[in-house]
């Protein structure tokens, strides 16, 4: 196979996670589909947490098994030190966020139609910016993916990287709507720019894991960006999860969350189906 065959399907694998974004533009939609839809993508989150973090512990587990003592704690350094970066860093990030964005009270006496439209836009703003974070960490995710990919094709096991290729564009699939979940309720649709910017992070990086993982192997990298990935994805599962059983349907919300962590796991299963 190709450098550029192999980059093609790199680019294919990634390129699923735009089929799911245009669902942000649906706009306004009832109290309880939004709290059942943001669920889904709740569970979608919380099948790649574990997905994650079950990859970035596996070399951790295999040099505690072979004795490998200096390999375990490189291999436990990186992982700890990139999961607290991945999770810490959001939050501090949100909290210079909400302090640069404080909004400016008009008056006296009743609120004026300009606290009203600034409050909509902070809402608005706010949504836009989660859906940033959750892009970012599947993206992060997404480029230790394409490292799998380019290392099975820089290996030659090509019917690996097809298995892998296959798998992970039905995942990413399902994640361009986890991405744009908290965009269904802002009552505004987000315009194509955006959600085209929102699938270059989440996507793109399948590319560039491909193109790197086809000339540079190394495991504590890997490590490294499954650990970063992890904590991010950590960090968004908590907001959703807390915005979603705050709505107010909390029957609704655990179906949808039960729904979105199954349709994660047969997508790994049809990835496993494959590779057999």
């Amino acid at each position: 196979m190709s450098t550029a065959e192999i980059l093609g399907l790199g680019a294919i694998a990634g390129g699923t996670i735009f089929l799911g974004l245009p669902l942000g533009r649906l706009g306004a939609l009832d109290a309880r589909m939004r709290a059942f839809l943001s669920a889904i993508a709740s569970g979608i989150l919380l099948f790649l947490l574990w997905d994650v973090l079950s990859h970035a512990v596996d070399p951790i587990e295999t040099s505690i098994e072979h004795s490998e003592w200096s390999d375990f704690a490189g291999f436990a350094a990186v992982f700890v030190v990139t999961l607290a970066a991945g999770l810490l860093s959001l939050i501090y990030y949100e909290r210079w966020i909400s302090r640069s964005h404080k909004e400016p009270l008009f008056g006296p006496g009743a609120a004026s139609v300009d606290e009203f439209a600034a409050r909509n836009r902070r809402r608005t703003s706010n949504a836009a910016q989660l859906c940033l974070l959750i892009a970012i960490g599947i993206g992060l995710h997404n480029f230790s993916e394409g490292l799998a990919i380019g290392q099975s094709a820089a290996a030659d096991e090509l019917s690996l990287a097809y298995a892998l290729i296959i798998g992970f564009a039905l995942h990413n699939s399902t994640e361009g709507f986890g991405i744009v979940a908290p965009l269904s309720g802002t009552g505004e649709m987000p315009n194509w720019g955006f959600l085209l910017l929102l699938g270059v992070i989440g996507g793109g990086p399948t590319f560039l894991g491909t193109a790197v993982g086809q000339f540079w192997t190394d495991d504590f990298l890997a490590v490294a960006f499954f650990g970063l990935a992890a904590g991010s994805i950590l960090f968004v599962v908590n907001e959703l999860l807390h915005m979603n059983y705050k709505s107010g349907f909390k029957e609704v919300a655990t179906w949808g969350l039960l729904l979105g962590l199954l349709a994660g796991f047969v997508t790994d299963w049809v990835l496993v189906a494959v590779e057999g």
